[in-house]
């Protein structure tokens, strides 16, 4: 009996001819490349999480930083001359690692702000005089035009992680990080400020919570005390998507009743993860400061 006769079997020997043709050119476009590699998938030769990752890679070579920059309004900024007391909360309660710093307003960003270039003067009881501009960073500046294969490289390369991005006018449009890029391929990138996965709600103070977009709208009246009807719609995303309009992108917020719902998280066709932030019981009109609107 010949042992390899299975290995070599027609379905096989069918697949790899025709992962052979895209190698040596044949077929031409991308469509017939995937086709390809899900059949792949399909007959156990390639993993889903591989087939995920080729696909979020020819999707990177397509796309533009202005697809997945954070936009100016939405972006969490220190001003360049804020005192350190104003500075801290920022930090702590955005949870992110960078901020741009800016001067008179958002269209000029005098340098980037690490979070950890702070923890000097906290140090055995040091209260050295603080300016933010010793601190700081240097900006990268990138057009919205860029490719997102090409900015990845040169994070890379530069050992940067966050770019200002800046329109046809020089303005500033928004801001990009090495995670943006990394998560178009891998999928969203979990850190400890993430919920866990048997959890669908995160309490970050009384008036503070990020939420997943798939939380039951049955379990989030019960949370929370709201009274959402889950007649028509069976998540918190459904129904946030539904005032929308549309999908929205990370960073747009929209306001129902004693609750803003910021987009945490969200690509082409769905959200996964809102900021949820109730209005203060003793002020009807106001909602919590959130670091993005500082």
């Amino acid at each position: 009996m010949n042992e390899g006769r299975t290995t070599n079997g027609p379905a096989h020997r069918s697949w790899f001819e025709r992962l052979s043709h895209v190698l040596l050119g044949e077929p031409q476009d991308r469509e017939q490349l995937i086709e390809l590699l899900r059949d792949a998938q399909q007959r156990h030769l390639l993993d889903p999480d591989a087939l995920a990752m080729i696909e979020g890679v020819l999707q990177v070579s397509e796309m533009q930083v202005r697809d997945i920059m954070v936009p100016r309004s939405q972006m969490v900024v220190v001003q360049r001359d804020a005192a350190l007391q104003e500075i801290l909360p920022v930090v702590t309660e955005s949870e992110h690692s960078r901020f741009p710093v800016i001067g008179e307003s958002r269209d000029e960003v005098i340098g980037i702000l690490l979070a950890k270039d702070l923890l000097g003067y906290f140090v055995n009881g040091r209260k050295p005089a603080f300016n933010v501009r010793d601190i700081l960073r240097p900006a990268v500046f990138i057009p919205e035009s860029k490719r997102l294969n090409v900015l990845l490289k040169e994070f890379r390369a530069s050992r940067n992680h966050m770019a200002i991005v800046v329109d046809e006018y020089g303005g500033v449009a928004g801001l990009v990080t090495i995670e943006d890029v990394l998560e178009q391929i891998v999928g969203e990138i979990a850190d400890e400020h993430d919920i866990d996965e048997d959890t669908f709600i995160k309490k970050h103070s009384e008036f503070n919570y990020t939420v997943k977009a798939l939380t039951p709208i049955d379990e989030f009246n019960d949370y929370f005390g709201s009274d959402f009807s889950d007649e028509e719609f069976d998540t918190i995303g459904g129904l946030v998507v539904h005032d929308f309009g549309r999908v929205p992108r990370r960073g747009e917020t929209l306001t129902i009743g004693r609750f803003r719902f910021k987009v945490l998280n969200a690509d082409s066709r769905r959200v996964h993860l809102l900021q949820v932030l109730m209005r203060a019981p003793e002020e009807e009109g106001a909602f919590p400061v959130s670091p993005s609107e500082t």
